[in-house]
């Protein structure tokens, strides 16, 4: 059974399925990532949910997304239903404890959590271009307008600062495309268009200040248990391009952020990638390259990536390679690609005699996996046939009222929830603008000489002092006009512009 150097998963069974042995995870290891795969309803997410219990329970803090809600009964107590208790004597769970988990609930639109936010800055225009599928030579001025931002001191905070910059842009398009290559009106203004549709889909909520804080990520309790951070993705996912690239941010965060520190004998936060498909979806190379580096080397920042999706095709072979610990729930072998799927899925795993891995993939059980964990020098274990035991927390949703109380007494509770609205590049370059104006307004007038024609006495129509800035004709003055030019001969109008003077000057 495990201690406090491993998480129990479950039991593997014999070929009679006779109780063989615990499946552990091994918590020196548990930053070596990994996978959870199988088809819908076959059990992943409990398999998550078992996975993040011990690693909370260990010490080790967690961030995972909740896609369907189901994953929000971590921070309840679970209840003994006969099921369960059932699968605990099958996997000799004794005692068959009962536990709520420390939940810290996070939610990009801030309705079932705490709101999470990222400056422009910090997103960078890699992610950037890819959250707004811009195609090459619109990702060229998208790179130019960050350089831009650099060199100008203007702060990329939230999406209407990347608007005013474009406009700027766009305004100096003749002069920045001599510097920088050819910068044009159309692609700027494609992706002022494609920045308007993302607006409309909520992502202005991401964008802005207070962003988030890493290490409210990495909290502990007093009791020595780690946070568990569950994101509420199911109106997320109505956006996925804007999932996936929060969570591509996140895992950048991570790597920049935290420091080297080796092996560990348990990792500093453990990431659960669910979907982990939308990473991957049409993706350039140079983004999959970069998923591939941080996933080969922010394990040495203490750091566990797990991804969570139906297929294992749907994870590029170099970052597969990288993931030690596996849980491959059944699939389904009904097209050839999912017979291919199959095929590829129990080639990773190391062979056990005892039963064909391709086989035992298309007959696995709901709540049933094959498992392979890496033992001593990290050397995969050979695959086994296991039952997953039941979580301790509560298996299924949470109630709005429940969510809202532990919400209310999260420890980041007011940090987040009013936005931040600093001074960046759309106040500055308002003000740009406006001290433009002015220099132009005064060049004009200095030009002018400084003097305008005026008639005494309806110049000055709201009082002594008060001289009108406007070079539009009173109401008075145009009268005036209009009676001259009735008039016909010249002595005609010399006589009438004498009776009219005279008159305004005794008012």
């Amino acid at each position: 059974m495990a201690d406090d150097t491993s998480i129990f998963i479950g039991a593997s069974r014999k070929p009679d399925d006779s109780y063989q042995r615990a499946e552990e995870l091994l918590l020196r290891y548990g930053n070596r990532h990994g996978l959870i795969t199988g088809a819908t309803g076959t059990g992943k997410t409990v398999s998550l949910q078992v996975l993040a219990e011990g690693f909370s329970n260990a010490g080790v803090p967690v961030f995972c997304a909740d896609i369907k809600g189901d994953l929000s009964g971590i921070a309840m107590m679970g209840e003994g239903k006969d099921f369960l208790v059932k699968r605990a004597e099958q996997v000799k769970l004794d005692p068959y404890q009962f536990q709520e988990f420390p939940v810290i609930f996070w939610d990009l639109f801030g309705e079932q959590g705490h709101p999470i936010r990222a400056t422009i800055s910090e997103m960078g225009p890699l992610l950037m271009s890819r959250l707004m599928n811009l195609t090459e030579a619109q990702e060229g001025v998208m790179n130019i307008a960050f350089r831009i931002a650099d060199e100008e001191g203007l702060l990329l905070l939230d999406l209407k600062d990347l608007q005013a910059l474009l406009a700027n842009i766009a305004e100096r398009a003749d002069e920045l495309s001599a510097r920088y290559g050819n910068v044009t009106k159309p692609s700027v203004g494609a992706i002022q268009r494609t920045l308007l549709v993302l607006e409309q889909q909520g992502a202005a909520n991401f964008f802005g200040e207070p962003a988030l804080r890493i290490a409210d990520l990495m909290r502990t309790t007093r009791d020595g248990r780690g946070a568990v951070s569950v994101l509420a993705a199911d109106k997320l996912m109505m956006n996925p391009r804007l999932y996936a690239t929060f969570l591509l941010w996140l895992m950048s965060e991570l790597f920049e952020e935290l420091p080297e520190v080796g092996d560990l004998e348990r990792p500093k936060l453990v990431f659960f990638f669910d979907e982990a498909h939308l990473l991957f979806e049409d993706a350039p190379k140079v983004l999959i390259d970069r998923v591939e580096q941080v996933v080969r080397l922010i394990r040495s920042k203490g750091v566990g990536v797990y991804f969570v999706t139906q297929n294992p095709l749907d994870i590029p072979e170099k970052v597969l390679a990288q993931l030690g610990n596996r849980v491959q729930h059944a699939l389904r072998a009904y097209t050839p690609r999912e017979q291919q799927a199959v095929r590829t899925a129990a080639e990773t795993f190391r062979p056990n005699p005892d039963f064909d891995c391709a086989t035992a993939i298309t007959q696995l059980a709901t709540g049933e996996a094959l498992v392979s964990m890496l033992e001593d020098k990290g050397v995969p274990a050979m695959v086994q046939r296991t039952l997953i035991r039941p979580p301790s927390s509560r298996l299924g949703p949470i109630t709005p009222d429940e969510r809202r109380k532990i919400i209310a007494e999260s420890p980041v509770t007011g940090q987040y929830d009013q936005v931040v609205d600093r001074e960046s590049a759309f106040e500055m370059l308002q003000k740009k603008t406006k001290e433009a104006q002015d220099a132009e307004a005064q060049a004009q007038q200095q030009n002018s000489g400084g003097s305008r024609w005026t008639i005494p006495g309806f110049d000055d129509v709201l009082g002594s002092g008060n001289r009108r800035s406007s070079n539009r004709q009173t109401v008075a003055e145009a009268a005036i006009k209009s009676v001259v030019r009735s008039v016909g001969s010249s002595v005609g109008r010399a006589i009438v512009r004498g009776i009219l003077g005279s008159l305004a000057r005794g008012r």
